[in-house]
C-alpha cells in the first residue's frame, strides 16, 4: 500500500487506493485542492452566469427608463397630433367649400347661407319668397363632418356671434371667423372679406 510522505493525514486519503494509477487518482484532487486555496477563489462559468444575470446595471437601469419615459411621451402626444391633423384637413375642406359657395352666389345672382348642424354642415339658397332652402348638389350638398368636431361658433369681426354665414349677389365684405373645436384643439376658418378663405391657429 502506497504511503504518502506528507504524514498520517495524507495516508489516511490515500488508503482506499489499491495501485500507483489509483494512488495518482487519488492525489490529484488534493492537490488541485490545494492549488485553488493558493490561487484564490476557484471561479466556474456557472458562477460566472450566476453573477451576470443576478440583476441590472445602474447604466441598463438608465437606458431602460429612458425608453420607457420616450414611449409614455409618444403614446400621450400621437392622440393630439392625429387630432390637429384631421381637423386642419378639414377646416381646408371647408375653407374650399366656403369659396365655392360665395362663387356660386354671385353667378346664380341669389344669396347662399352656410350653416352648422349636428354632426355637419348645409348648404342654403334664398328663394324668391324670401324662404331658405337646403341645396343638395354634389358640391354644395349636405356634408358631415370628416373628424370629431365638438364645437362650432361664427364671429364676424367687431360684431357678436351669430348661427350663418350668407353670401350675396356681391362678395362677402365684413371679414368673418369660423372656430372649430375637436376636445382641446381648434382651428379658424377666416373669411378675408373679399372672398377668400385661410386656415389660421387661435
Amino acid at each position: 500500500m502506497p504511503i504518502s510522505a506528507h504524514g498520517s493525514s495524507d495516508a489516511r486519503w490515500i488508503a482506499p487506493c489499491l495501485s500507483d494509477a489509483d494512488s495518482a487518482r487519488c492525489v490529484r484532487p488534493r492537490v488541485l485542492s490545494r492549488m485553488r486555496l493558493r490561487e484564490g477563489p476557484f471561479i466556474t462559468p456557472c458562477a460566472t452566469a450566476r453573477r451576470a444575470s443576478s440583476g441590472f446595471t445602474l447604466l441598463e437601469m438608465l437606458v431602460v427608463l429612458m425608453i420607457a419615459g420616450l414611449l409614455i411621451a409618444v403614446v400621450a402626444l400621437a392622440p393630439s397630433r392625429n387630432r390637429r391633423t384631421d381637423l386642419n384637413e378639414e377646416a381646408q375642406r371647408l375653407a374650399t367649400l366656403l369659396e365655392s359657395a360665395d362663387d356660386e352666389a354671385q353667378v346664380r345672382s341669389t344669396s347662399i347661407a352656410w350653416e352648422p348642424v349636428n354632426g355637419g354642415y348645409r348648404f342654403f339658397q334664398r328663394t324668391e319668397n324670401g324662404k331658405w332652402l337646403p341645396l343638395a348638389d354634389d358640391v354644395l350638398g349636405p356634408h358631415s363632418w370628416g373628424t370629431d368636431v365638438t364645437g362650432v361658433s361664427i364671429r364676424y369681426t367687431g360684431g357678436a356671434g351669430i348661427q350663418r354665414v350668407v353670401f350675396g349677389e356681391e362678395s362677402i365684405e365684413v371679414p368673418v371667423t369660423i372656430t372649430l373645436q375637436s376636445g382641446a384643439v381648434s382651428l379658424r376658418v377666416v373669411g378675408t372679406g373679399i372672398g377668400n378663405f385661410a386656415v389660421q391657429r387661435p
